[in-house]
């Protein structure tokens, strides 16, 4: 009998520029899983292209994190979590916002989610974000389940219904500052490319 390899705990740590490639492709099999969902699943044109610039701009912000859990050397799973503006009204002023939460099938059940979201409580701690706040999919039993098991509580719904006879207006956008643009107008929206399919 084959003596047994010894597996290297996870590890948890902030992607950087160089980490763009992994990132995209993380992120992009989110978006795939998602294809499904009337929410997330109609995917731009070109989207490989849209979604490097707009994650090589999130990696760049000093305002949010993306975080990486690795096992072997190998990249598990992914999490993004900004910090982002509360209503005028209400406390608390900001929050921690987080989104694009995806573990690869093979990792999933093994701690990867907790593992990203402890780091990503530590992140909050250092900028003194006392609250999370995140979306998922609706019609997922197991995302609902997961987020439940790990503390988030419903606090209102998302509902879509489309303009009758409403005419779709492509994007225009320059490609300088393309993906700054991007991500300035998803993260009010929270709509961005891989939210919230659960790594289980």
């Amino acid at each position: 009998m084959s003596p047994a390899v010894a597996t290297r705990p996870i590890s948890v740590r902030r992607a950087t520029a160089a980490d763009l490639e992994t990132v995209v492709a993380l992120r992009l099999a989110l978006l795939r899983e998602e294809c499904q969902s009337p929410g997330y699943g109609r995917v731009r044109p070109g989207v490989a292209r849209r979604a490097r610039q707009l994650y090589r701009a999130q990696l760049e912000s000093p305002a949010e994190v993306t975080l990486l859990a690795e096992q072997d050397d190998n990249a598990q799973g992914i999490l993004r979590c900004a910090e982002s503006s509360g209503h005028p009204l209400l406390e608390p002023d900001h929050y921690a916002y987080v989104s694009s939460v995806y573990v690869v099938p093979a990792a999933r059940r093994s701690g990867v989610v907790r593992a990203l979201l402890d780091q990503a409580f530590q992140w909050c701690r250092d900028r003194n974000l006392v609250e999370m706040r995140l979306h998922n999919a609706a019609d997922s039993a197991v995302a609902n389940a997961v987020w439940d098991a790990l503390g988030f509580n419903v606090v209102e719904h998302l509902r879509v219904r489309r303009v009758p006879d409403g005419v779709q207006h492509q994007s225009r956008e320059r490609e300088s500052g393309a993906g700054a643009a991007a991500g300035r107008r998803m993260d009010p929206a929270h709509a961005a490319a891989g939210v919230q399919h659960m790594g289980r």
